[in-house]
């Protein structure tokens, strides 16, 4: 009697899982919403100048609106024709301030950072401690101190005393001894010695090229920080034909509460006051592009 055979049963076939949306791409839109929402909060007020800057005094004291007006050339001419064209001159003083500081700044801090970085000296971490302690030292507890010294010098009222004390920056030194620290072996400063460079030739030709988009970062810091300085151009002159462009905006912003026709001019004045920092901004990019490319040619 052979035993009974059973039929072969059929392989279970389950429907298949919906698929589950990935988690990661919901928690990715939020950094990607929060970052949209600070470059909104800050671009709107530039955008706000832009079209304020294009309406005649009427038109700003009216509706607002975000629609561009029609005084802007007429605005222009206005700036330009107010005292002799006074706004000019003051450009050119935040241009001196803020262009020779900022590159004289870029030289000490250079120099010192590679200085605290290479060599070994006693008390080095003793005056890297002060000097971090200099970074988180507030600007305006120093201003009145560095108006006595300056007034001991008879350099109040001068174009030295906006310029001497931006010269030393604990800020750009503290960066440069970290990017000297990070992109200056010491086995290629070893090497020039051995090759009987001096140290001063294995600065300026060895260790600053190296060092250079570091520099170029300290540089554009420097630069717009000098540029929107006011408290201390305010606290060391007098002589209007002395000062930078935020203290001529202010004085002209302080005189527009009795001629409102001025508010336009302060709110051109303005406009033409950020074009600078954007071309620096946009010119400087090209280093640190270059450094890029010269860094994934390298590896």
């Amino acid at each position: 009697m052979s035993a009974p055979t059973t039929a072969p049963r059929a392989p279970r076939t389950t429907a298949p899982k919906a698929p589950r949306p990935a988690p990661r791409r919901r928690i990715a839109l939020l950094p990607s919403a929060a970052l949209l929402l600070g470059a909104l909060y800050c671009l709107l007020p530039v955008a706000w100048v832009v079209v304020a800057a294009t309406k005649a005094g009427d038109e700003l004291f009216s509706t607002f609106t975000f629609a561009p007006g029609t005084g802007l050339l007429e605005n222009l001419g206005d700036l330009n024709a107010y005292r002799d064209g006074i706004y000019w001159r003051w450009m050119l003083n935040s241009l001196l301030y803020a262009g020779l500081g900022a590159l004289l700044s870029c030289a000490v801090s250079a120099l010192a950072g590679y200085a605290l970085a290479i060599y070994r000296f006693p008390g080095r971490e003793a005056f890297f401690n002060v000097l971090l302690a200099g970074v988180l030292m507030p600007p305006v507890i120093l201003a009145v101190p560095t108006y006595l010294l300056l007034a001991e010098a008879n350099l109040t009222d001068s174009h030295l005393a906006v310029l001497l004390p931006v010269l030393l920056s604990p800020y750009g030194i503290y960066l440069a001894r970290i990017y000297a620290a990070a992109a200056v072996p010491n086995d290629v400063v070893e090497a020039a010695r051995m090759d009987g460079s001096g140290e001063w030739r294995i600065f300026r030709a060895v260790a600053l090229p190296m060092m250079l988009p570091g520099l170029v970062t300290i540089f554009l810091f420097q630069f717009v920080a000098i540029w929107n300085n006011f408290l201390l151009p305010y606290i060391m002159l007098s002589d209007d034909e002395k000062f930078p462009i935020t203290l001529g905006l202010f004085t002209l912003l302080n005189q527009g509460s009795n001629t409102p026709a001025l508010y336009t001019l302060v709110i051109t004045g303005a406009l033409l006051a950020v074009l600078p920092l954007i071309a620096l901004f946009l010119f400087i990019q090209r280093f640190w592009s270059l450094d890029l490319l010269s860094g994934a040619v390298k590896s």
